[in-house]
């Protein structure tokens, strides 16, 4: 124990001497500004005592006079600036004590074991993270209520208010698949860090760079005229010297409040503090499958499904039956699930779900026609067969466009809707004609060079940073999307494709932590996901577009050009109708408890976008096998299934047929339809039927 209060107070030192660090940086500024004004006063007084007479001491009084006026115009202006700016808070959604009293008594009593004060409120998050928050801006509500009379209480609001302790965040998905005892362990060093945030240098220093931080933010926006632009230019400079050299002594404040907290934190629940950081790993893991792979379907559908949080429960317990070395898993089932600590844990979870909707997708807040809750049990029939036959409709209105027969000169009467072997036959490359070339690295370098020839999908790659701005200590996860959707594997390697089918009884899938990345990351690390329609529709083209459709066939580039195009439309569309309606008044709940959709803005949705938009080849390939997926269910009897791990899947009998990506590449990359119409005709497809479209 003597170790580990040294541990705790060497960390407290250290987070307080760069407190006061911070706070010098403030102390500086303000000597700076009022520099001028204490010049002033000494001319002044100096003329006034018949010291510093003459025409040239005169001047000086008038032009320094006026400089410090200047000056402390503007610090007042900046100081008011940073005073009334408004935090950024993290968007979540609150629990009240009474719809949680089990989950509170378990923190109040970890707070008492780690005797550190108790946080103030606690909250959920659709996030795989834990945190805590300072919430004490008068723009953020009123503060929580205390067990005395406020009249009675000497030191007045402001003081109160200051010395308010955080709110404890808590991520969702922890709750409902970690046991009570390891959400406990996982809260420890958590909840440790309430007893740094409570001491008056540092949260002052915070509250100084969360000022500066707003207003930056305040600032950045265009004002209404030349004046108001520049002194929103000058004020958010002033911010930003500020924060440059509040940098550093910030981020080794809060490595010694973090390590302080860790080192307080080891006296509760060691062991099973080890056990539970494996389960944080593995439920960001299923968190990530599920968001990536069956929710953002969904979402692009115009769905949400309405209980993510058990969808992770059981991606996670079905991973934990497929893998081998998961086997130990299956028994901690049988324990409390941490969700037990709320009292109606369903309508908390629905809450959640459309918080995460609009965080990662942009969704609507609130329910309507064209946004409803769909539940698992509905997911096949609502949202995979929908999905499929809306790509099917859209592949076969380019082709519309591209003047392709819709029937042969000799097919039988009634064969002229829309078939699979349209599609076939239209992507079957012919002798006289070659895949793209792929683009030459020493043509590029030329200007001279003859540049290769092939249709681009026409869309612009850009990606969206997330803007998520969070505060607190002790973070164990950041949300970052590492996994690929079914739709990537017709565009992964022929072996990778086979080796991650989960029902290969020889592949192996080991959880554990992934690899984090960060908001920033994602718009180059994440893999593309399906129906994605955030194209620009200029028909120029981009290299990465001709990178991406090099090696395919000439007519396979033109088509996925032409998609590309129709769904760039339909998301201009879409966009267009969302912003003709107006944002949710403040205050609007969603669930059990309001989301606070009045403390950040929501008019720049979604705030952390899973993928960046899918290339020309990821749309054509995705749009093929849903056109095959229509077939097999029209003409063979397959259905639409939901698997936990993968998303939408064709089932076949009974049976997933995971087998489907390889033969679509080869038609796409080669133009050669024999090894997808061998696989049709062993289950019994027939390409010539018309199949139902949306």
């Amino acid at each position: 124990m003597t170790g580990i209060g040294g541990g705790v107070e060497l960390g407290a030192q250290a987070a307080r001497s760069r407190a006061l660090a911070v706070l010098r940086v403030r102390s500086r500024a303000l000597a700076v500004a009022l520099l001028p004004a204490a010049v002033a006063v000494i001319l002044l007084a100096g003329g006034s005592t018949g010291h510093l007479v003459g025409g040239g001491w005169d001047a000086a009084r008038w032009a320094v006079s006026v400089l410090a006026l200047l000056v402390l115009a503007a610090t007042a202006a900046v100081a008011l600036v940073v005073a009334r700016a408004r935090p950024a808070v993290t968007p979540t959604v609150a629990v009240a004590e009474e719809s949680a009293p089990d989950l509170y008594r378990m923190v109040r009593d970890l707070a008492d074991r780690l005797d550190v004060p108790a946080p103030s409120a606690i909250a959920l998050t659709p996030d795989c993270d834990s945190w805590l928050e300072d919430r004490t801006h008068p723009a953020h509500g009123p503060p929580p209520a205390r067990d005395h009379d406020d009249l009675s209480d000497p030191v007045g609001p402001a003081r109160r208010r200051s010395a308010a302790a955080p709110v404890l965040v808590i991520g969702s998905p922890f709750l409902w698949w970690m046991r009570v005892g390891e959400l406990r362990a996982v809260l420890a060093p958590v909840v440790a860090g309430t007893g740094p945030a409570a001491h008056p240098d540092i949260a002052a220093a915070r509250r100084f760079i969360r000022g500066l931080d707003a207003a930056v933010a305040a600032t950045s926006t265009d004002g209404r005229g030349p004046l108001a632009r520049a002194a929103r230019g000058g004020i958010g400079g002033v911010s930003r010297l500020l924060l440059r050299g509040c940098r550093v002594h910030a981020a080794e404040m809060e490595r010694g409040v973090a390590a302080a907290a860790a080192e307080r934190a080891q006296a509760v629940d060691y062991g099973l503090r080890i056990v539970a950081q494996e389960q944080v790993g593995l439920a960001y893991a299923g968190w990530d499958r599920l968001l990536t792979r069956v929710a953002l379907p969904a979402w692009r559908m115009g769905r949400w499904p309405s209980r993510l949080d058990v969808g992770v429960v059981a991606a996670l317990t079905e991973l934990s039956r497929r893998d081998r070395l998961a086997e130990g898993f299956a028994s901690r089932l049988g324990e409390r699930p941490a969700c037990d600590l709320l009292e109606e844990p369903g309508l908390m979870d629905e809450a959640v779900s459309l918080l995460a909707a609009r965080l990662f997708h942009g969704g609507p807040a609130e329910t309507g026609p064209d946004w409803a809750p769909v539940g698992w049990e509905e997911y096949p029939e609502e949202v995979v067969d929908r999905a499929w036959r809306t790509d099917a409709a859209r592949l076969h209105r380019v082709l519309d466009t591209l003047g392709v027969r819709r029937a042969a000169e000799d097919a039988a009467p009634g064969t002229d809707g829309p078939t699979l072997s349209r599609v076939l036959d239209h992507l079957t490359t012919t002798p006289a004609e070659a895949p793209v070339p792929a683009r030459d690295p020493a043509a590029d370098a030329d200007p001279d060079a003859t540049p290769g020839t092939g249709a681009t999908s026409g869309t612009a790659h850009h990606a969206t940073p997330g803007t998520g701005a969070t505060s607190g200590t002790a973070h164990h996860a950041t949300p970052g999307t590492g996994t690929a959707t079914p739709d990537d594997q017709a565009t992964s390697d022929p072996q990778a494709a086979t080796a991650s089918d989960p029902s290969d009884p020889q592949a192996a899938t080991t959880p554990g932590p992934q690899p984090l990345t960060t908001p920033d990351d994602q718009a180059t690390t994440a893999p593309a996901a399906p129906g994605s329609a955030d194209h620009s529709d200029d028909g120029n083209g981009t290299e990465d577009d001709d990178d991406d459709l090099a090696g395919t066939t000439p007519r396979g580039a033109a088509l996925a050009a032409g998609l590309s195009a129709q769904l760039a439309r339909e998301e201009a569309r879409t966009q267009a109708l969302a912003s003709g309606t107006a944002p949710p008044p403040p205050g609007t709940t969603t669930g059990p408890a309001a989301t606070g959709t009045a403390l950040w803005d929501d008019r720049a949705l979604p705030l952390l976008p899973l993928q960046p938009p899918r290339t020309g080849r990821e749309i054509l390939t995705a749009h093929i096998t849903a056109m095959v997926c229509c077939a097999a269910m029209d003409t063979a009897g397959a259905t639409p299934g939901l698997d936990w791990l993968d998303g939408p899947t064709l089932l076949v009998d009974g049976a997933r047929r995971a087998d489907l990506a390889l033969h679509v590449r080869s038609l796409v990359e080669t133009g050669d339809p024999a090894p997808l119409r061998a696989w049709l005709s062993d289950l019994g497809v027939r390409p010539e039927k018309p199949v139902r479209l949306v």
